[in-house]
């Protein structure tokens, strides 16, 4: 009977040490989860931002390149036309040298 109640005391000593009572921590688990939800959302901000400022680069620089064809065109148009004149002058004699 000693030697039973021994063996039942040591596997008791036993068995509460291979058994814990631990403290879940929920809040801090649903506190990360909503801290990654606002990170997403602003990454998806900034993502957003990023694609409106390249989007607007774009546009800058298709109307600059528009411009810039514009006025080449227009100075092409005025040097065949000056050019087209001084033909014109020397043809007909009016040349100033």
């Amino acid at each position: 009977m000693k030697k039973s109640v021994i063996m039942l005391a040591m596997l008791f000593a036993v068995s509460t040490a291979f058994t814990s009572c631990r403290e879940e921590n929920k809040k801090e688990i649903e506190l990360n989860v909503d801290d990654a939800e606002s990170e997403m959302n602003e990454v998806g901000d900034d993502i957003k931002d990023a694609a409106n400022d390249a989007g607007d680069a774009i546009e800058d620089a298709a109307n600059d390149t528009g411009d810039a064809i514009k006025d080449a065109a227009n100075d092409t148009g005025d040097a065949i036309d000056k050019a087209a004149k001084d033909v014109e002058d020397e043809v007909e004699g009016n040349d100033d040298i």
